[in-house]
């Protein structure tokens, strides 16, 4: 079981960089896959990142490759989010989520997840 609280949020003009981070509580934090999802107005949540339990396999949006970086620092219980090269279309809640699940299929979708943070704004300037 895992408790997460995102933060890092903020206002940024584009081309810009964030860093986002999502603190854990508990002891197996290492057995869980962690995924950052993010949701705009009127919009459905939508899949970012995931980061697998075992730190081997990665997976990216289309629409943030190559400017999106998740890693994950075991010993702090923390998962984060560099955000690099904004983008206004950018702007939304992002959330964090951990999943218990070892297969990278089920990282994609917020049904994947058993535990989801508070989330935190991000808002990018044209």
């Amino acid at each position: 079981q895992v408790q997460l609280v995102e933060s890092g949020g903020g206002l940024v003009q584009a081309g810009g960089s964030l860093r986002l981070s999502c603190a854990a509580s508990g002891r197996t934090f290492s057995t869980y896959a962690m995924g950052w999802f993010r949701q705009a107005p009127g919009k459905e949540r939508e899949f970012v990142a995931a980061f697998s339990w075992s730190g081997t396999v990665t997976r990216y949006a289309d629409s943030v490759k190559g400017r999106f970086t998740i890693s994950r620092d075991n010993a702090k219980n923390t998962v984060y989010l560099q955000m690099n090269s904004l983008k206004p279309e950018d702007t939304a809640v992002y959330y964090c989520a951990a999943t218990t699940s070892r297969n990278s299929n089920n990282y994609y979708y917020t049904a994947g997840y058993d535990y989801w943070g508070q989330g935190t704004q991000v808002t990018v300037s044209s």
